[in-house]
């Protein structure tokens, strides 16, 4: 997959990619994009057109992680754009999977022994992934961003680089898990679009948070990690 340049039209990148919307919206870009390229929309919208291409290009292309670059930008930028993913999930993405998870389950064949476990599986994932979001919201970033100010508190130092990424993969393996029973184990009668759309949904936002992680783990942390042997 080649990447998004600031030359280029962001109306026709999107129409490509169209699983870019949720993405530019964490950035305040949204859709009535007309012909302007890339950098005249970050100009119009304060936003450093560097970062904002390096994220976009991270989430389109799984072979692009350039580390060291997106190490050196301002670890606001990084929590930025975090916090505003945590938001998309919460406020989104988990509702409109339990909306259509919730109706397919309950249009489907009441003797299908699958439905109870996907609509646990499902209440565990989302119970995982909100424990995080405020996680990172009350501690894990404000930690982050008072140690990048050098007023981190010893008694917080604990929530740093070491117990940021407990239970990740476990929350992870959940959505895996959701979408490999849906369609290895269905039985009975259910509704087919309901079923698509649970399983289209729960792909989009496994493959959102697999991305979002990369940038948590692999960059949040390392700064952190950083920062945290400097201050020694």
């Amino acid at each position: 997959m080649s990447l998004v340049y600031p030359d280029m039209q962001l109306s026709e990148v999107v129409e490509e990619y169209p699983s870019l919307i949720p993405v530019i919206h964490r950035f305040g870009i949204y859709l009535g994009l007309g012909d302007e390229p890339v950098e005249e929309i970050c100009r119009k919208q304060n936003l450093d057109t560097d970062f904002f291409l390096t994220m976009i290009n991270t989430f389109l292309n799984e072979d692009y992680f350039p580390e060291k670059k997106m190490q050196g930008f301002h670890i606001s930028l990084i929590i930025n754009y975090l916090t505003k993913t945590n938001h998309y999930y919460q406020r989104h993405q988990l509702p409109n999977i339990e909306r259509h998870l919730r109706s397919f389950i309950s249009m489907s064949d009441p003797d299908n022994r699958s439905l109870t476990l996907i609509g646990k599986i499902f209440d565990s994932f989302k119970d995982g992934l909100m424990k995080r979001i405020k996680k990172d919201e009350k501690e894990w970033f404000p930690y982050c961003v008072a140690l990048s100010a050098r007023q981190a508190k010893e008694h917080i130092l604990p929530l740093g680089t070491k117990g940021a990424d407990e239970g990740e993969d476990a929350i992870e393996a959940l959505l895996t898990d959701l979408r490999h029973i849906m369609i290895r184990h269905l039985t009975g009668e259910y509704d087919e679009n309901l079923c698509y759309a649970v399983i289209f949904s729960v792909s989009t936002l496994s493959r959102d948070i697999k991305q979002h992680n990369r940038i948590r783990y692999r960059i949040l942390q390392t700064m952190v990690a950083g920062m945290e042997h400097n201050g020694r």
